[in-house]
This record gives C-alpha cells, structure tokens and sequence, in this order.
C-alpha cells in the first residue's frame, strides 16, 4: 500500500506493528536515513539492537546470499520482543530476495524495514510493496519540514518554549538547511539550554545555527541591499579567509539583485517563502526598480573588470562595487 507523505510521518513514529514492512525510498539519502532512524527503535526500543533484535544487511549483500533476508525474518532471537530485519541501499538486482522474504511473511516473523533511492514506478521492488495489503510503500520527497514537523520535532527535543521570533528563525532556518544539518542544529540547542528555564531567543539559535560560506555569503548580500556599507568590510575579510573568489562573489550579488528586480516589477514571483522571502521583500520594495537597473548595471561593469587582464586586486574591485551598491541603496 503507498503511504501518504501526510500518514507517514506519524507512521514512522508510531509504526503499525501488524504489519510486514515498509518500503522507504526517495533522492536525498539524509532524508531516508533519518526515517529509518524513526522507525526502527519505534519498532524494537533503545535497546533493540544491542539486544541483537536487529539484522542489518545490504542490497549488495543480498545479492549474493539472497537467503540471508529470509533467515533473518524465521530467526528466533536470544531475547525477548519485535525483530527487525533491515536492508539498506536496494535495488531491482536485490528484488528477488525481498519479493520472495515479503511474500512469505507470517505474523511473529521480524518487520521489514527496506531502504533505497529513487524508485521508478516500473521497479519491482516498489510495486511489490505498492500492491501488498500487508506492507506500505512511503516515497520521502525533499521539501522542507512543515510547521507542525518542526513543532514535533522541538518537542521531542524538550525545546516547547520559544519567543516569537525565534521561531520565526527557526522556520526559516528549516526551508534553507539541509535536513541532518537541521537535527544538528536542534541538538545543539538542547544542550545549549540546558539548565536553562528561560525561552529559547532569537540569538540562542544564531549561537547554534550552523555556519557556512554560503551563510556569510548571504549575510553580505543583505548587508549590501540593506544599505550597511560600514559592514562590508570585516564580512569581505571572512569569505576571503574561506576562499571564496570576487568573480563567485559578483555572481552571487548579481543573482541576489535580479532576484530583486523581479520581484519589484512582479512582486508575485518572488517563490522563496517565510522570513527569508519577507527581507527580500522588503529589500526590493526599499530599492524599487530604477536604482535596481542601475545597481545590476555597476554589477556588470564589475564581472567585465574582474574578467578582464587587469592587474588590480580583484577583491578591493569587488569590495569597492559592494560599497557603491550599499551608498546607493541610501539614496
């Protein structure tokens, strides 16, 4: 049976344990994994796997010893309680093997947790658990976590008290990092609030967030469309400390503005939603089309400077057009 990306989220934490197995595919392996992390202590507890209650084997292993799996799911465990027999990275070379364990299960025998990549609807492997009435399918897409996923999620981390805006910042922080990097992020602020009663802020998230060359990128941006010249500099220095290249730079900034540019001459194609799209908003609103046309035109005679045999230092080149967009910006 398919499982709705709406069902799924509650199945893989509260699993049915009448039924067989799921299968759980998708393109982002971060995405499967953290699923798969879910799921198997729900089924088995903690302790599931010390307890040696887990089986874990790979398609690859499959492959060569098909048995294995059905060992795995007839095997009567040293310790009590729910057994999982867990495949990993499969594929339609593996299929026989799964269809066949699938096919055979019986109640009492462990659950079958299998993972894999992006499935075609023709593989067999997903049809199989598609068309069983005892097993479920659940297609992992790589859209950002909801509201409600994040609320969970900061409840299983004990974090149920936030101001206003840091929540704000968290829900916009989900849409731009990468799941993993997110759970990190979460982890880092329950042990940063340890002990502490108070609400999570604002600046308790930017203490945890995680910091990236494209973070300081961005923070230099908005620093430029936010008309912050006397910041540009100490920002510049960072990247450069990163390795981060003027003509990458001017790209990004030209990206940035025409971003902008769109926006104000149709404010409805802005698709960045949350915070993020409501500074950029705002950003374009303050500029407004002209001194945008203008800006984007100092960031073409710059891409032609840093492009051409010149010998001036590129990064005061660049650092010298950021300074000019962020003085016109005050105008």
């Amino acid at each position: 049976m398919k499982l709705s990306p709406r069902d799924a989220d509650g199945f893989f934490r509260r699993p049915d344990t009448s039924k067989a197995g799921v299968l759980i595919y998708g393109l982002d392996p971060m995405r499967i994994a953290i699923k798969r992390q879910q799921i198997i202590p729900a089924l088995i507890g903690p302790n599931g796997e010390e307890e040696m209650r887990l089986t874990r084997m790979s398609g690859a292993e499959l492959r060569k010893d098909p048995a294995m799996l059905l060992d795995a799911l007839k095997a009567i465990s040293f310790f009590p309680g729910p057994r999982v027999a867990f495949v990993e990275d499969a594929n339609d070379q593996a299929a026989p093997a799964i269809l066949a364990a699938l096919e055979d299960w019986s109640e009492g025998d462990a659950h079958l947790i299998v993972t894999a990549g992006n499935l075609k609807p023709t593989s067999k492997i997903r049809k199989a658990f598609e068309a069983h009435k005892n097993a479920y399918a659940a297609a992992i897409y790589d859209n950002p976590p909801t509201r409600e996923e994040i609320e969970r999620a900061l409840k299983d981390a004990g974090l149920t008290s936030l101001d206003r805006d840091a929540m704000e910042q968290l829900t916009g922080l989900a849409q731009e990092i990468e799941p993993g990097d997110f759970r990190q992020t979460l982890e880092k602020l329950t042990l940063y609030k340890r002990g502490d009663t108070t609400p999570v802020t604002f600046d308790d998230i930017t203490a945890c967030a995680p910091t990236s060359t494209e973070a300081a990128l961005d923070d230099v941006l908005h620093i430029v469309a936010e008309a912050r010249s006397d910041q540009i500099g100490p920002v510049l220095r960072k990247l450069q400390s990163q390795g981060v290249q003027p003509v990458g730079l001017c790209i990004g900034a030209t990206r940035h503005f025409r971003t902008l540019h769109a926006t104000a001459v149709n404010p409805n194609s802005l698709w960045i939603k949350g915070p993020k799209g409501d500074r950029l908003r705002r950003q374009s609103q303050a500029w407004g089309k002209a001194k945008l046309e203008q800006a984007l035109e100092v960031l073409l005679d710059t891409d032609l400077q840093l492009r051409s045999a010149a010998q001036a230092p590129q990064m005061a080149l660049m650092e010298r057009a950021l300074i000019r967009l962020a003085m016109l910006g005050r105008r």
